[in-house]
């Protein structure tokens, strides 16, 4: 299968070592909205069961890469997606698979404009964390860059 045959959640889980290590499931990886789950593993547990901080943490992060690529892949040729800073909030207990739903703040043209006039636009994704019942156990944002090619 081709780069351009590849779904994003394809294509991430086989350039990105972490997304590959942690077996993420990219469920559904569209310009509005990225699903990616972290499979319950006894491996990658922390101190109480239940996934540890770091995987959950990645598994945002790469929900929020997803959409990154699928909202502007098509704008590699003049500049590169790079996370300029992350804040999380672990509000429950994870337990289980857990289930990264991602969204873009900003609307995509908006986005684009700002760079079509020469600057490097920034703008945030926004993660839910949920438990199988569907609880928010977490929540986190992460704020994108597309920074133009020299």
């Amino acid at each position: 299968m081709s780069a351009d045959q590849m779904s994003v959640g394809e294509m991430l889980a086989a350039t990105v070592p972490m997304a590959r290590t942690l077996g993420l499931q990219f469920l559904e990886t569209t310009a509005d909205r990225a699903v990616v789950r972290l499979p319950d593993q006894p491996d990658f547990h922390n101190h109480v069961g239940g996934p540890h901080a770091g995987a959950m943490f990645t598994l945002a992060e790469s929900a929020s890469g997803a959409i990154v690529i699928a909202a502007f892949g098509d704008q590699l040729h003049r500049a590169v997606p790079l996370a300029v800073r992350a804040e999380i909030d672990y509000r429950k207990l994870a337990m289980g698979e857990i289930t990264a739903t991602a969204t873009l703040g900003r609307p995509v043209a908006e986005v684009l404009a700002e760079l079509d006039v020469g600057e490097r636009p920034e703008f945030p994704v926004h993660i839910a964390l949920r438990r199988a019942d569907d609880a928010v156990t977490g929540e986190m944002s992460i704020v994108w860059t597309l920074r133009p090619h020299s």
